[in-house]
């Protein structure tokens, strides 16, 4: 578990990197700021008392992502080499089959770092503002709170159909996700009947949507859109600003987001790590 002076340095730590930089990091705050404290899964580089060097490891499932930064005055001296070393094997021991190293896409150092990697470009991700427009609801696709065990079912099965992951890994990814105090979990309902997912943090003037899916046989019926366009008219009127993230690559979901007000506005590169 982090503590406050923890979390309050990395935050520091970001702000000089990303202003130098011209870039944004994404550090995922709502699972920093919820670490059980099980696992090893943040790095730190202190020289002189003050956090210069900082790398997280993010689990999704059977996939870990990293992502880290050091200081403009103190690169060039093997401080990432390290925390990336001391990260990458933390994650080996847990057996982990996917490692993704986490750029952004307009990081020029990151990608100079890279090339000294064993890895590959695996996918690009882009980050998304909702920029307000009219939005039309339908009175019969809703959204409700995840609390019962047959909620827990679908969503479990929803990470299998939707994002590829083992039935095993998605019940642990969700039982974990139930530890974000920061995050809340919804089932959509069409005419009565679970229809689909998604999660919505909440945080610093934000909220972000995350892990939205709706089942394979009931998707291009509108029930996506309809959901999506009540999620953003309800985090709007809390007078919050709206983003979520899609991959690059997923042309039906980048097309549904902007035809409902959301414009890119930053992108992240991700790198398979060759074990």
């Amino acid at each position: 578990m982090l503590t406050k002076d923890e979390l309050a340095s990395i935050k520091a730590l970001q702000e000089v990197c990303e202003q130098d930089g011209g870039f944004q990091l994404k550090l995922n705050f709502d699972m920093l700021e919820n670490r059980n404290g099980m696992k090893k899964e943040d790095f730190f580089h202190y020289e002189e008392g003050k956090l210069v060097g900082f790398l997280g490891s993010y689990g999704f499932g059977n996939k870990v992502e990293l992502c880290g930064m050091v200081h403009p005055d103190y690169r060039r001296r093997g401080i990432f080499s390290k925390l990336l070393e001391m990260g990458l094997a933390e994650t080996k021991k847990r057996n982990i089959q996917t490692i993704l190293l986490n750029a952004p896409t307009d990081s020029l150092s990151a990608k100079e770092f890279l090339k000294n990697l064993p890895c590959t470009f695996s996918v690009a991700e882009y980050q998304m503002k909702w920029q307000k427009t009219n939005l039309i609801e339908d009175p019969a696709v809703t959204l409700r709170p995840s609390t019962t065990t047959e909620d827990f079912e679908t969503e479990v099965q929803l990470e299998v159909l939707a994002f590829g992951f083992a039935e095993e890994e998605s019940r642990e990814f969700n039982l974990k996700l139930r530890e974000n105090h920061f995050e809340e979990n919804f089932i959509i309902e069409a005419h009565g009947q679970a229809a689909g997912k998604m999660r919505v943090a909440e945080s610093d003037g934000e909220a972000w949507i995350y892990g939205f899916a709706v089942f394979p046989e009931l998707q291009g019926k509108g029930i996506s859109r309809k959901a999506l366009s009540r999620v953003v008219k309800l985090e709007d009127q809390k007078g919050l600003s709206i983003f979520l993230e899609v991959e690059a690559k997923n042309a039906h979901a980048l097309k549904l987001y902007e035809s409902c007000g959301f414009r890119s506005y930053h992108s992240q590169d991700y790198y398979l790590y060759q074990n």
